[in-house]
This record gives structure tokens, sequence and C-alpha cells, in this order.
């Protein structure tokens, strides 16, 4: 089983018709897990890669009424990363 992870951002808040057909998504094998951060307006879904592929898991929240505005990259920017400290030379 490889597990793996999509987060894509929302449009309008999910109408209680479409989180009702979301709770059926999490009832298809292979959907692991689905979290929702409604501040920042995403769903991470967390799949079995050997069942599913990003385009169903994708069509599967269309389907069930949730405005995917975009899929949003899981992997940071190298510019949203710190750069390292630079180590001091030690005097001995």
């Amino acid at each position: 089983m490889t597990q793996l992870d999509v987060l894509y951002r929302y449009g309008v808040q999910p109408s209680e018709r479409a989180v009702l057909a979301l709770s059926k998504v999490r009832d298809v094998y292979g959907v692991r897990r689905m979290e929702f951060d409604e501040a920042a307006k995403t769903v991470r879904v967390e799949y079995d890669a050997s069942r599913l592929n990003g385009s169903v898991i994708h069509q599967l929240l269309r389907r069930a009424g949730l405005d995917i505005v975009e899929t949003v990259s899981t992997i940071p920017k190298p510019e949203d990363t710190a750069p390292p400290t630079p180590v001091q030379p030690s005097v001995a």
C-alpha cells in the first residue's frame, strides 16, 4: 500500500448537501482520511495510490459538490524555507 496526500483549495463553503456527499467519499475504498481546514479553505485527502490516483480523488470531490479552485503543492518552495544558519568556527 502506498499512501499519498493531495491538498486542494476550495472557493465557497460546501453546502449541507455537499457535506453529506463528502461524507460518502470517505467510504470509497482507498480513501484513508479527509481533513478540512476552514480558515485556509483547504481539504487534504490521504489515499492509497495502489487503488486510486489524484484525478479520481479530484473527480470524487467535484461530484460531491466541492468547489475546487486549485491543487496546492505540499512541497515547500525554496524561498519559503529559511536559509541554514552559518556555523561559527570554534577556536581551540
